[in-house]
């Protein structure tokens, strides 16, 4: 019997982002949808600011997440926490679980509670990856500077007022 060895793959391959996945959070999608509209684009310490200031529930599990990414962006990667930026936020619906109340006269009544999958992805504004160009010793070739003939950098390029003919009318 021929055993067949599986080639690790790295979770992080050559780019500068981090993810954390929360899955089976206990609230509904719509509801987290309210606080990751209001962090995605911000930096990492703005965001831990705006999480702890707000006052819903929603925001413990975020703030935890985006802390958990933090965390792995500077263990596995050794990214600064500093110039961490979120670049992707998504809210997910996940399963739904279903409960019977009971209710009078003998009949029951359907409760459903939602679940949602969080992911939070950073990304390091400072991360340089190696090129294939800092392997050779020769520069890259490339496009110095693109000159137009007929236009000269310096000239400042002002329109008259279309609206305006100079008359006694001119006034809106």
């Amino acid at each position: 019997m021929i055993k067949i060895k599986k080639q690790k793959r790295n979770p992080y391959p050559t780019t500068n982002e981090v993810y954390a996945l929360g899955q089976h959070i206990r609230m509904s999608a719509h509801k987290a949808r309210r606080i990751i509209d209001q962090i995605r684009g911000r930096s990492y310490e703005e965001t831990l600011m705006i999480l702890e200031l707000m006052p819903y529930r929603a925001c413990y599990p975020i703030f935890k997440l985006v802390y958990s990414a933090a965390a792995n962006a500077s263990h596995n990667r050794g990214f600064n926490e500093a110039s961490l930026v979120i670049s992707q936020a998504a809210v997910n619906e996940g399963t739904t679980l279903k409960r019977l109340k009971p209710r009078a006269r003998g009949r029951s009544y359907l409760i459903k509670r939602p679940t949602c999958h969080i992911t939070i992805v950073l990304k390091d504004i400072e991360y340089e990856p190696i090129s294939r160009y800092m392997l050779c010793s020769k520069k890259p070739r490339g496009i110095k500077g693109i000159k137009i003939k007929g236009i000269n950098k310096n000239t400042n390029m002002t329109y008259p007022n279309t609206y305006s003919s100079g008359g006694l009318w001119d006034k809106k």
